[in-house]
């Protein structure tokens, strides 16, 4: 059996309906009275007993929306009775401020925004802390949804100098109240506006290099939520960017999900808009999986998902399995696969040897999931 594997489950893809163009009440089981607490004992009863022996679960949340001062304590009670841990908390910006968030110009939202911030940190180290696993600390995911714009002036300059100064000074109060969450940049290139300070793996890595020269805050512990639909959704290529991020040790979360468009079946990709399905089994990912088995990334692994908008509560329940499973599927084939003879064949300019290996390590990862799936 593999080694450890950490896996956390999002709370927001337990929702009743997306709404707008399908319909919003597809899933009445999990809207209304149906909290964190209960979504949380929702997956330890149904997604848990479906996992491998290697597989520990965590849950991520939203502060304020999903976990606040209110139910925190339920929260945490809930995490520690059902064997599960808080993988990952972020600040909720997007639902509360849509000009700029702690880059706005508005000097009003952007303290508000900030205070939303250090209470997402307060949160996590006073009745959230029971709840942290031994020895894998959450991350604090720091997601651009306010922080962007949708015209073109001179101001963009000031708000990315703002957004600069107001990180800087979170990740300062957090370093004051123990420095041992991960915290880290989640690019997304639009999405809640046209344009984006963080559009891209390369800018969070520069931002935290501005922010180490400016403002003297450390990178260790700082760096990227690797997000993979965010990347594939701008045409980008979501394997380099595990390059990168790997090579600047920034990788301190993941979001394992698609966009759909590489593996064939589901539609998607570039230019379309952010459709979250879970963790595909295709070459990029078993690629993927080998990189950060190179590296020894053991940190939380995300999925970052939504149900799709004609689910109903049980077909949801089973697109996160399947998620989790893909992904296990796919470091099992990653570990199969012979990479001396891969990098000989490459060394010879074998390219099409180099495929056929790829190709059949895809084969055998839908192999391992039929048979964890069963």
């Amino acid at each position: 059996m593999a080694e450890k594997s950490l896996h956390s489950i999002c709370r927001w893809t337990f929702n009743p309906g997306k709404g707008g163009f399908v319909p919003g009440d597809m899933r009445p089981e999990w809207g209304g009275a149906f909290g964190s607490s209960d979504m949380i004992k929702l997956v330890a009863d149904k997604i848990a007993p479906r996992m491998p022996d290697n597989v520990e679960l965590g849950i991520e949340l939203h502060y304020d929306a999903e976990v606040d001062d209110d139910n925190a304590a339920a929260v945490a009670d809930a995490l520690v009775d059902n064997n599960l841990y808080l993988a990952m908390i972020t600040p909720g910006a997007h639902c509360h401020f849509g000009y700029g968030g702690v880059a706005s110009l508005d000097p009003a939202e952007r303290k508000a925004a900030e205070e939303l911030g250090t209470k997402t940190v307060d949160l996590a180290y006073s009745t959230l802390k029971k709840a942290w696993h031994p020895e894998k600390e959450p991350a604090l995911i720091i997601w651009n949804g306010s922080f962007g714009y949708d015209i073109a002036t001179v101001g963009i300059a000031q708000m990315y100098q703002n957004l600069k100064e107001s990180i800087a000074g979170l990740c300062k109060y957090e370093e004051k109240k123990g420095g041992s969450l991960y915290i880290g940049f989640e690019p997304k290139p639009n999405e809640g506006h046209p344009a984006m300070l963080i559009p891209t793996v390369a800018s969070a890595l520069l931002f935290w290099r501005r922010i180490e020269d400016e403002f003297g805050v450390s990178r260790a512990k700082k760096g990227v939520n690797k997000e993979f639909g965010h990347s594939e959704m701008i045409g980008l290529d979501h394997v380099h960017d595990t390059v990168e991020e790997l090579d600047n040790d920034a990788m301190v979360h993941m979001h394992l999900n698609s966009q759909g468009y590489n593996d064939g079946i589901i539609l998607g990709g570039p230019g379309k808009y952010d459709i979250d399905h879970g963790a595909r089994i295709n070459g990029m990912n078993v690629a993927i999986a080998g990189l950060i088995q190179q590296a020894g990334f053991n940190r939380w692994k995300g999925h970052d998902m939504q149900t799709r908008a004609y689910d109903n509560v049980e077909q949801g329940i089973d697109r996160v399995i399947r998620s989790v499973l893909s992904w296990e599927a796919c470091e099992m084939a990653a570990r199969d696969l012979d990479t001396k003879a891969l990098m000989a064949a490459l060394a010879k300019r074998q390219t099409a040897r180099a495929e056929d290996m790829m190709r059949a390590a895809v084969v055998a990862a839908q192999g391992y999931f039929d048979k964890m799936y069963k």
